[in-house]
């Protein structure tokens, strides 16, 4: 009774984990390094943003939000344009940076 009784509270327990909702913005004008690198640093700031990903090549940058917070893609495009830069478009992804990074690193 004591195993079936535990075996039931550790099932209720591994609950399925919520899905990360990031932000993915297109974004023209990153032309280097330095460009990405001052995206990734001002977005980062943002008490929202757990995580940061840019990707020069494929012109485009993902955040993704701290636990139990939301991001807010006006915002984001704000940061983008004040940085200098246009957002071509915004969508959401049911993925961590790191899955996209891992993603990325696998298609190389």
């Amino acid at each position: 009774m004591k195993k079936l009784f535990i075996a039931t509270v550790l099932a209720a327990l591994s609950l399925p984990a919520l899905a990360t909702t990031s932000m993915k913005a297109t974004v023209n004008g990153m032309v280097c390094a330095f460009c990405a690198q001052g995206i990734e640093k001002r977005l980062s700031k943002m008490p929202e943003a757990k995580a940061v990903l840019v990707d020069l090549k494929r012109r485009f940058v993902v955040v993704e939000p701290n636990d139990g917070m939301k991001l807010d893609e006006k915002l984001i495009i704000a940061e983008i344009k004040d940085a200098g830069y246009d957002v071509v478009s915004v969508e959401t992804l049911s993925k961590s940076v790191a899955e996209i990074r891992a993603e990325t690193k696998a298609k190389k």
